[in-house]
């Protein structure tokens, strides 16, 4: 029979296999850099929807300052390049902002900065896949109704790859990534060699903005909100740094040169897109049925409707497409890795600490899927209504960072630590003015949610972390409770005579020791208040079986069974506070699973019940009921 276990997810790894799983600059390239680099395809789309509804105000030269705002953020790109190659090279053992901030400003800020960029990686896989699927819906439009369906699937598949491990994902992820920058290089080359030629005809909306009084405000306002909008292109860019353990060694210079190599190409895209889309005089409506970048590469290649034309437009679409939907996997690089170093701080449910068979934090990729897949459905799988909840969290942990490495500077000082501390410093603080922009301008619409939201998992955290600090004290405390002398007292709850039955009472004689042994049953008197024809027959074939353990009977007229066992064990606690309760349970095992569903449903109640109760230990003893022939 088939392992289809082996068959989904690949054979096991062993912990000595874990340099198996590093990954090469190439495929880390593909692994970390596909959300940054896919951001491409709507980040001018993102600038131009603002300025494209401020034309009847201003003008259709407000088109022309899209130009302006793109080497805005590509500036703050730089800076956050060299920015992050410096926490790269600091923090070896990955982390990014998360261990900066708890190395350097305190548990406070290393909880606010994880659960800003946990919640950003969350919309990363809710929003990545959203465009993917409407750039799906762009080409064949019969797909429309079927949005969330396609959505919840491409988790699905891209959880499934990360749960074979980082290097197989990336190797499959890798074709997408590759596929699409090639395919928009060579947009950008085609569309500049038509603006060098003269061949295309140039923007129509070449005149000067005049601004007076009061709409200067709203200049200022409208450029802000195209700011805030564009700089989604960034989001991503931070990952490297969280992911550094997983490149070969030298992990430092390896990861470095990636972001390196992810900055460039996202730039020089970003840029050109942005040139060409002003060339063109394109502009976009949130509500169109096409995306800017198709409207581009159409126009770039003098139309698509047939021929070589038609298919590098098809080309470039489809590889959109895949970029889109596949993005998500950057967050399915770093979001386990977080939540990891959280729980291993105790800020976090231990459970994200475990790794599966193929060395990945699994419970962290279930839990990304299953909140991102709760976002697509909750917005109909429409990244328009997701991206203005994006970017602020992300923002925060940018300035928590590089706030974070200035005072790190400041602390350890060392060769060129002023240059190094003015680099951080000035990421920082425009970082935190970029912070500001987004979660004005876009705080109306949804940016409120992730504001409220950071504060409230930071009290989470810290509760949690203290719930384990309880817990590892009292342990430690509970000790002397158990090094003077100890009385045991075993009860065997009975309510019949059967082999199961037998092997308790049995094995109740073996625990108990020089302890006390008694039986417990449970009866439901008749109307008269007489005992029940079960508990005189129970009595009567008792002293056959019982080997030399007492009976003893409940009544409860009430036909309630959990709660009078639990009441006789609590005023035998009481009595005799010095003993501990051991409880033994007889259960049936059935042969098949649906059989299971049809006993030991009060067994269940009273173990849930008595694992609450102090000095009380629960033991069940299985029978083991032979499967019927068919």
């Amino acid at each position: 029979m088939p392992n289809y276990r082996t068959i989904l997810l690949g054979r096991r790894l062993a912990s000595e296999e874990s340099h198996e799983t590093r990954i090469s600059n190439p495929i880390a390239l593909a692994v970390f850099s596909s959300d940054a680099l896919s951001s491409v395809a709507y980040g001018t789309q993102e600038i131009m929807a603002p300025l494209t509804a401020a034309i009847a105000v201003f003008g259709a030269g407000v088109l022309g300052w899209s130009w302006w705002v793109s080497l805005g953020i590509v500036g703050l790109l730089l800076i956050l390049n060299v920015s992050y190659r410096q926490t790269i090279h600091a923090y070896p053992s990955g982390g990014g902002a998360y261990l900066v901030a708890k190395d350097n400003l305190g548990e406070a800020a290393a909880q606010t900065a994880g659960a800003s960029l946990l919640i950003d990686y969350i919309l990363t896989v809710a929003v990545s896949v959203s465009a993917g699927v409407s750039a799906i819906v762009s080409a064949f439009p019969g797909l429309e109704a079927h949005r969330v369906f396609l959505a919840e699937g491409i988790i699905a598949f891209i959880a499934l790859m990360n749960l074979r491990g980082v290097k197989e994902s990336g190797l499959v992820f890798s074709l997408p990534t590759y596929g699409f920058v090639i395919c928009i290089v060579g947009l950008l080359i085609k569309g500049f060699w038509n603006v060098a030629t003269g061949h295309e005809v140039a923007a129509t909306h070449v005149a000067s903005v005049h601004l007076e009084g009061t709409s200067r405000l709203a200049a200022v306002w409208l450029l802000a909100r195209a700011y805030s909008a564009g700089c989604t292109a960034l989001t991503g860019v931070e990952a490297i740094s969280n992911g550094v353990t997983a490149f070969k060694d030298p992990v430092s210079r390896n990861a470095s040169k990636t972001m390196t190599w992810m900055v460039a190409l996202l730039g020089t895209m970003f840029l050109g897109i942005t040139y060409l889309t002003n060339h063109y005089g394109l502009t976009y409506h949130p509500d169109a049925s096409e995306t800017l970048l198709s409207q581009l590469t159409r126009i770039t290649l003098g139309g698509a409707e047939h021929g070589f034309a038609k298919l590098v437009y098809l080309t470039t679409t489809g590889f959109t497409m895949a970029i889109l939907a596949l993005a998500a996997n950057t967050a399915y690089a770093d979001f386990p890795r977080l939540a990891a170093l959280h729980a291993r701080d105790g800020f976090l449910p231990r459970q994200f600490t475990s790794q599966g068979d193929r060395l990945v934090f699994s419970n962290g990729i279930f839990i990304l899927s299953l909140a991102a897949g709760f976002l697509v459905l909750l917005f109909g799988a429409k990244e328009d209504h997701l991206l203005p909840l994006y970017a602020v969290g992300v923002f925060l942990g940018f300035t928590i960072s590089q706030t974070g490495m200035v005072r790190r500077w400041f602390r350890l000082k060392g060769a060129g630590w002023q240059i190094k501390a003015l680099i951080n410093g000035l990421g920082a603080i425009t970082t935190f003015i970029v912070m500001l922009v987004i979660a004005v301008t876009r705080f109306a619409h949804g940016a409120w949610i992730v504001i409220v939201l950071v504060p409230l998992m930071v009290v989470t955290f810290f509760n949690i972390h203290r719930h384990y600090i309880r817990v590892k004290s009292i342990l430690a405390a509970s000790r002397v409770d158990f090094l003077g002398p100890r009385r045991n007292r075993v009860v065997v709850l009975v309510s019949g005579i059967h082999a199961g039955v037998v092997q308790a009472l049995n094995y109740a004689k073996v625990i108990a020791g020089h302890g006390e042994v008694e039986a417990l049953t449970i009866d439901f008197p008749d109307e008269h208040g007489r005992d029940s024809a079960a508990l005189e027959k129970l009595r009567s074939d008792w002293p056959m079986y019982c080997e030399g353990i007492p009976l003893r009977s409940i009544r409860s007229p009430y036909r309630k069974i959990v709660e009078p066992i639990v009441n006789e064990l609590d005023r035998m606690r009481k009595a005799e506070p010095e003993f501990t309760t051991t409880v033994i349970l007889p259960e049936f095992v059935t042969g098949h699973w649906w059989a299971n569903l049809l006993h030991n449903q009060t067994a269940w109640r009273i173990k849930g019940t008595l694992l609450l109760k102090p000095k009380t230990i629960v033991i069940s003893i299985p029978y083991h009921v032979e499967p019927l022939v068919e």
